[in-house]
């Protein structure tokens, strides 16, 4: 299909042009490529060995959570030049969805994480600008057995910072390294909340907040949006896709 009319539809799918984000984020188009686009390839991160692995699997178009701009660098030398020389002698075009691929309802990491643990979405907390991020659920569960449903989910390790209850009810989620969103959960009436990663002070956010955070991996959770936008574009264009995996271990 044509790249324009594909490009076009995932703007606004994502609404990659109003969702408020970071400046270094670039959502949308990043690297121009092949004017048809006949397989897409999928993944967190635009790394040189994703950018390979794109390439080594046809893809005229790399879709990830994470472009290559985050360093603020206006030069073009070392990796960056590395990874710009991939994607145009391999001919592979990239585009960047951060926080409007973690906070979609239907193909976002938050949401998608929420249904393959089982749950479903009661609403929404934590907001970026005038957006919501995350996704709240009524769950009933002890926490060492929500903690150990998590790890089989993400299939990684699960840290645990026990601030709030020992049996819950209110489950956020919001993907990545969203620690500082425990005052959000804490003023949505979450007693735990699910994210990738946090600093050192978060324990003591956790603690004094009331509040559990469960710590599963910033890379863990966020392979959701990514494979769930290559579906959604395979089955309705009709294109074939590959998710190129990655994982960083964080």
């Amino acid at each position: 299909m044509k790249s324009t009319s594909l490009l076009e539809y995932l703007d606004e799918y994502l609404d990659v042009g109003t969702f408020p984000d970071y400046a270094a984020a670039h959502n949308g188009l990043q690297v121009e490529g092949p004017s048809e686009v006949q397989r897409i390839a999928v993944a967190v991160d635009a790394s040189e060995a994703v950018i390979q692995g794109a390439v080594a699997a046809g893809a005229d178009l790399l879709i990830v959570h994470h472009g290559i701009f985050w360093d603020g660098q206006t030069r073009v030398f070392g990796p960056r030049f590395r990874k710009l020389r991939g994607l145009i002698e391999g001919k592979v075009a990239l585009y960047s969805a951060h926080l409007p691929l973690d906070a979609h309802p239907e193909v976002g990491n938050c949401a998608v994480l929420c249904r393959e643990l089982g749950w479903a979405l009661a609403g929404r907390f934590g907001s970026h600008g005038d957006r919501d991020l995350g996704w709240w659920c009524d769950v009933d569960m002890e926490r060492d057995a929500l903690v150990a449903h998590v790890g089989d989910v993400v299939q990684g390790p699960v840290r645990l910072i026990p601030g709030g209850p020992d049996r819950i009810y209110r489950v956020g989620v919001v993907t990545g390294a969203a620690s500082a969103m425990l005052r959000d959960a804490a003023d949505a009436g979450l007693d735990t909340l699910i994210t990738g990663e946090g600093p050192h002070h978060s324990y003591n956010d956790a603690m004094e907040f009331r509040v559990n955070a469960v710590y599963a991996g910033h890379y863990a959770t966020e392979t959701w949006g990514v494979r769930a936008l290559g579906a959604h574009i395979g089955e309705r264009f009709g294109v074939p896709w590959d998710f190129i995996d990655a994982p960083t271990g964080l």
